[in-house]
């Protein structure tokens, strides 16, 4: 092939166009577009190779792949690419290059190579790479993220900052299954079915830009916008930005939190700026202030507080909030209305990152309530809480603050012990309640007979102890007859007239004692010396008292230690007739001897029982000890009744029954076998209870006789209801028999009655003949006493049973 002008037919072309020559891969000829395309003229183009005019790397593996084709053989496809062509004047272009086999009209063939510039096209592909690659760029960096989808719900585009708040894997991304990601998105909030509904409601309004907050399993709590995407002003997909607020709304909860609790703040809150002027203040302290808030914000905080000197209260807190950062302390708080309290100020200061002061926030509540309580602590702590009367606390103060101002001969002073006679009557029969009032009005007729330097003080229940200033014997005994004398007067409460009497005890400082304990211990003493004599008067403590109480004292004690040591004995004295000396019971009698005082009197010890109410535990022993006698002489074959001593108080114990029902069954005794002596005391108080209680002893088949007989005051009425079988006539109306007229007719009084109520009688303390036949005489049934014997141990009076009677 040969060089040449080019053909007509390739001049006619509006491309460049250029002839190559397949075997030497030469240019044979170009059109004259293509000489303007590379700026030259044709004699400077023609025979140069084809891969002088394009000089990429890629050119080289495009041309030799072109050579490579054999031109015999069926024409191959045309080849298009985009390269840049190199132009004789240094230039490069940017063209798009296709190359396809002709057969020219000799019959050759070659390959035409036509080329377009394209470097506007290549400059606005560049630019719009760029662009793409800017917007790729920003999309990535937002910190939202982006899905795009079109409006059949294609994805279009999304960045990784969706990938992660949704967690989608990126397997499922890379796969492109749109579907897939989508139930991905569903299944990661909680409710799916909403968030399927939600979306469907969002594509039929896709022009409409959306809000939405998505939860999702993991807790996150994710914001959804949704934004219509438009193209040449018509809406072709939807942006969603997500963008994760879990942060935001648990800040926002948390301020709107702080927002409470500074609104709803029970304490006064402001804040201040450097300068302390106050910025805010919350509902409480425009409450507490008696101010309105415009009338706080604004002014300087340090004079809502009263100081004798503000400069140094200034300097204080700031000193304070130089080390710890806080000011804590009680201050007068000035109000809007001009008054002024006690208030419990905390201030705290705020700093910012350079550690400079910007703001300070205070606290401060009403100390007014707490002032009033720690009064009101002070009254219980020193005062009766029924009466309102000093403690003894209080009284204690009071005499050591006495005994520290003056000496011991320049202060004498007078204690007073007072305890109100038979109280518990009033407390029984009207009600604690109205004891309660009772002792009220007692503590103001005590207080009312009292100077001012003298102190009334109630120890507790109905018990009081007087300090009298400056007393000595003759005022002290002033002072009690004027109180005397006040309590003697009735008392009216509720319409109800009443008398209340009191017995006192004097001790006298410092004749009787050195501190406030001994002179109460010492009162106390005297006051129960007249408890134990006539009540309703008073006594000065003597010495001897102690001494007596004292051996009460230890008497006491060695009684309990003998029963709890087994010291306690029975005898037994016998009861026979009084004509022929039949033996027919006897009577169980109490013996103790101590240790160290040797045999005691029951006369000594049972009436100290008694006071005491250690009877009960002693009568309860005697109870148990002659039932369990009285089974074995039964079961030894030699029966006999048992009288058993029955107090007053143990009588009352509501177990008493039981008790009886059950030592019978445990020792298995005949209950006829077994004598209850009760006393004439006994059967006069609450006399229907006691009916009761004496039938259903009854009923256990026990019988009962009425001991010391003529001592007491027994009624007729009751005695005939009474299953009594047995009247014993007190040895104080036997002992002047036969000579004394007016036992003797007491005596035969006794015995005719015993008869007519059908009651056999014994007499007790028989001690002569003369006095058994004067009885035998006045038809007594029964005596016992030293002329029959006096109590003898059990083992005597077993051996006495089998001897002839």
């Amino acid at each position: 092939m040969t060089a040449g002008t080019p053909s007509g037919w390739i001049d006619g072309l509006l491309e460049a166009v250029c002839i190559v020559d397949p075997e030497t891969m030469r240019i044979a000829e170009a059109n004259s577009v293509a000489m303007r395309l590379m700026r030259c003229r044709p004699q400077e183009l023609v025979g140069r190779t084809v891969s002088e005019l394009f000089s990429t790397p890629e050119d080289l593996f495009f041309w030799e792949e072109v050579a490579s084709h054999d031109p015999a053989s069926a024409p191959a496809p045309a080849m298009v690419s985009h390269t840049r062509l190199q132009r004789f004047d240094g230039t490069v272009v940017h063209v798009e290059r296709s190359v396809r086999q002709v057969r020219l009209e000799n019959g050759h063939v070659a390959y035409l190579v036509g080329m377009i510039e394209r470097d506007r096209q290549q400059q606005i592909e560049d630019e719009l790479e760029e662009t793409i690659a800017e917007l790729r760029a920003t999309l990535e960096s937002t910190a939202d993220g982006i899905l795009v989808c079109g409006l059949d719900g294609t994805i279009r585009a999304f960045n990784r900052r969706f990938a992660q708040l949704w967690n989608v894997p990126a397997d499922l991304l890379v796969q492109r299954d749109d579907a897939a990601v989508h139930a991905c998105l569903a299944d990661s909030v909680i409710d799916a079915d909403q968030y399927v509904r939600r979306l469907a409601e969002i594509a039929e309004s896709s022009r409409t830009e959306r809000h939405d907050l998505l939860t999702l399993r993991s807790g996150q709590l994710i914001e959804r916008t949704t934004l219509p995407q438009r193209t040449r002003g018509r809406v072709t997909g939807q942006v969603f930005c997500f963008r994760d607020v879990t942060e935001k709304a648990l800040a926002d909860d948390a301020l709107r939190l702080a927002a409470k609790v500074f609104a709803s703040s029970p304490d006064a809150v402001f804040i201040t700026d450097s300068a302390l002027q106050i910025a805010s203040v919350n509902p409480a302290c425009v409450q507490l202030s008696q101010r309105v808030e415009e009338g706080l914000v604004g002014c300087n905080a340090i004079d809502l507080f009263d100081d004798a000197d503000p400069g140094r209260l200034v300097g204080e807190i700031r000193g304070r909030w130089a080390d710890g950062g806080i000011w804590e302390g009680d201050l007068w708080h000035r109000r809007g209305d001009g008054s002024s309290i006690a208030v419990r100020l905390s201030w705290v200061v705020l700093r910012d990152e350079r550690g400079m002061l910007s703001q300070t926030i205070g606290f401060f509540r009403d100390l007014t309530g707490l002032h009033a309580q720690q009064r009101r602590i002070e009254e219980l702590a020193y005062t009766d809480a029924l009466t309102g009367l000093p403690n003894r606390l209080l009284l204690s103060r009071r005499v050591e603050r006495t005994l520290q101002q003056r000496g011991a001969i320049d202060a004498p002073f007078a204690i007073l012990f007072m305890d109100l006679d038979h109280f518990k009557n009033i407390n029984d029969s009207l009600g604690h309640q109205f004891g309660d009032r009772v002792l009220i009005q007692v503590a103001q007729r005590i207080n009312s007979c009292l100077r001012q330097v003298d102190t009334l003080c109630r120890l507790g229940g109905d018990e009081f102890v007087l300090y009298v200033h400056q007393a000595d014997a003759e005022g002290a005994e002033l002072v009690v007859r004027r109180i005397l004398d006040s309590m003697a007067q009735p008392f009216t409460l509720d319409d109800i007239g009443f008398s209340v009497g009191c017995s006192v005890g004097v001790a006298l400082y410092p004749r009787d004692g050195q501190t406030l304990d001994e002179l109460i211990k010492q009162a106390d003493t005297a006051m129960f010396r007249v408890k134990g004599g006539t009540r309703g008067g008073f006594r000065f403590y003597e010495p001897q008292m102690s001494v007596n109480l004292l051996s009460r004292m230890k008497m006491e004690h060695a009684m309990r230690q003998a029963l709890e040591q087994e010291q306690f004995r029975l005898h037994y004295q016998p009861q026979v007739t009084l004509v022929d000396g039949t033996l027919v019971g006897a009577e169980a009698l109490i013996r103790w001897t101590d240790a160290e005082r040797g045999p005691v009197s029951p006369a000594v010890f049972i009436p100290l029982a008694e006071e005491s109410g250690f009877i009960v535990a002693i009568g309860a022993w005697v109870l148990r000890e002659a039932t369990r006698q009285a089974a074995v002489w039964e079961r030894a074959g030699t029966p006999v009744a048992v009288s058993v001593n029955v107090s007053a108080m143990q009588f009352r114990q509501a177990d008493f029954l039981e008790r009886v029902r059950g030592v019978l069954q445990e020792f298995g005794l005949s209950p006829h076998l077994m004598e209850l002596e009760l006393t004439e005391s006994i059967l006069v108080q609450d006399a229907d209870e006691t009916l009761e209680r004496l039938h259903a002893l009854a009923a256990l088949g026990v019988r009962m006789a009425i001991d010391d007989f003529g001592t007491g005051y027994s009624s007729l009425a009751y005695l005939k209801k009474f299953p009594i079988q047995k009247l014993k006539i007190d040895r104080s109306f036997i002992s002047g028999l036969p000579d004394d007229g007016s036992d003797l007719a007491i005596v035969s009084a006794m015995v005719s009655m015993g008869r007519a109520l059908e009651f056999s009688v014994v007499a007790e303390g028989v001690e002569t003949e003369m006095q058994r036949q004067c009885l035998i005489g006045l038809g007594c049934d029964q005596f016992q006493g030293y002329l029959c014997a006096p109590g003898i141990p059990a083992e005597d009076f077993a051996r006495r049973m089998l001897q002839p009677q």
